[in-house]
């Protein structure tokens, strides 16, 4: 992998990734761009004790362009776009319209090929290897600021999931702190390791799936299932078998392994509803891994017995049908899962590739 960092016409940060050593990133942004002025602030519900981003510039992101004018793909000629270049494997830059910034942490976006009809799925396991060690670089960088105090990596798909980007990207988020749901995770994992002098939460619920009939795909070095409270209607949890905190931690064999498994995975959610007209399936894939802030001494917990996971899942529950967040799950957090978790492995292993 080469990396080359740049400069966007405003000043953000642009940062190619290429499988070819001996490849040159020297276009300049063309663009008149001003520098960009964002107004994110940082509150804290004193009720739940939560934090909400407050960003109103971002009411004037780009919204469903035609594709000739997508802003993801390679700049050609005089159609200019967020990459300067005329071609990209994977690359990542400042969200122009980021929802964090300056204090409040940061926001990029992360391209994972220039072809603007294609998504990961379509992806060879060279390029989605490419992916993995951009999102591993970022994550080492972004910890480094001290405005971030938690990385998280991931995918929205699908207008239903409200992508209002066509062009295969997903996005990074440096959080100035631990997430609501991280902290919930942690606070189980200190009560798990007080109950059982010592153990851990994270291998204990990985030993009992992969014993279990919600294992979707199992590989030597990744684990895949659905979790036996699965929230949405088709949810896969997947797992590096070796316990590690974040991508830093991952080792080569479970590196060279990922692209393969990862890839089988969204291509099953792809076929989940084949035949009844339902594909591509929207879906989020999201990152989990251990904050870089210090984590209270009192719970007992290090960052070494948090696991690093990926979550994924889709809002289509049938055929024609989404799970919308009403009046349980929006208003008191209580999620109603409409399709058994063990039906939904089944359905996963029935629509394994060839």
């Amino acid at each position: 992998m080469k990396k080359t960092s740049t400069r966007l016409a405003d000043g953000r940060e642009l940062i190619y990734y290429d499988l070819r050593d001996d490849t040159v990133r020297d276009a300049a942004d063309r663009r008149p761009l001003a520098a960009t002025v964002t107004t994110s602030e940082i509150r804290r519900d004193p009720l739940l004790g939560d934090r909400v981003a407050v960003a109103s510039h971002r009411q004037g992101r780009t919204y469903h362009p035609p594709a000739g004018e997508c802003p993801l793909c390679p700049s050609e000629g005089d159609r200019l776009s967020e990459v300067p270049d005329s071609s990209y494997d994977v690359v990542v830059f400042e969200n122009r319209f980021p929802s964090l910034a300056g204090d409040s942490g940061r926001c990029e976006v992360v391209c994972f090929t220039s072809d603007h009809h294609s998504s990961f799925a379509d992806l060879g396991e060279r390029q989605a290897r490419l992916v993995l060690d951009a999102w591993t670089d970022r994550t080492s960088e972004l910890s480094h600021l001290p405005s971030v105090e938690q990385v998280f990596c991931f995918e929205n798909r699908g207008a239903e999931i409200g992508v209002t980007l066509q062009h295969p990207h997903g996005q990074i988020y440096g959080y100035p702190f631990t997430t609501p749901r991280t902290a919930l995770m942690l606070r189980q994992v200190a009560l798990h390791k007080e109950a059982t002098g010592g153990g851990n939460l994270f291998d204990a619920v990985l030993a009992e799936e992969l014993a279990g009939e919600r294992v979707v795909l199992e590989g030597e070095h990744w684990a895949a299932f659905v979790p036996y409270a699965a929230h949405w209607p088709y949810e896969v949890h997947l797992y590096p078998k070796r316990r590690v905190p974040d991508l830093l931690g991952l080792d080569e064999e479970a590196r060279a392994e990922f692209p393969r498994v990862y890839l089988e995975l969204l291509r099953r959610f792809d076929r989940i509803f084949d035949g009844e007209g339902e594909s591509p399936t929207p879906y989020i894939a999201a990152w989990h891994q251990a904050p870089f802030g210090t984590l209270a001494e009192s719970d007992g917990v290090t960052r070494d017995d948090f696991a690093l996971h990926l979550e994924l899942f889709t809002i289509r529950r049938t055929s024609g049908k989404l799970k919308f967040l009403a009046g349980s799950e929006s208003g008191m957090n209580v999620f109603i899962n409409d399709v058994p978790p063990e039906r939904a492995a089944e359905r996963l292993r029935e629509v394994a590739s060839p």
